[in-house]
């Protein structure tokens, strides 16, 4: 194994885990975004406010992209898996 396939590896991996963090991170950030502008709107500064809201849409985005998640990361460890016998082959 040489250091181009280590570095294939890594960056590949590290672009699997951007892909798949994406949604959920994306929804926390809206969602924080939305409550922060009611927040300073309204003058509340509750902290449970802030964290309930992002929880359910996380929640609702890991059940709207959770299939596709898995479906990427099952795909990623087959293709890891094949690549096996050849790097120490």
């Amino acid at each position: 194994m040489d250091v181009a396939q280590v570095i294939d590896l890594g960056r590949e991996a590290l672009w699997i885990g951007v892909k798949v963090a994406a949604p959920l991170l994306g929804m926390a950030l809206i969602v924080g975004l939305l409550v922060g502008i009611l927040q300073a709107a309204t003058s509340i500064q509750e902290m449970t406010l802030s964290f309930i809201p992002k929880l359910a849409f996380m929640v609702l985005a890991l059940v709207i992209f959770g299939g596709w998640q898995i479906a990427v990361m099952v795909d990623y460890f087959a293709r890891i898996f094949e690549r096996i016998p050849a790097m120490f082959g």
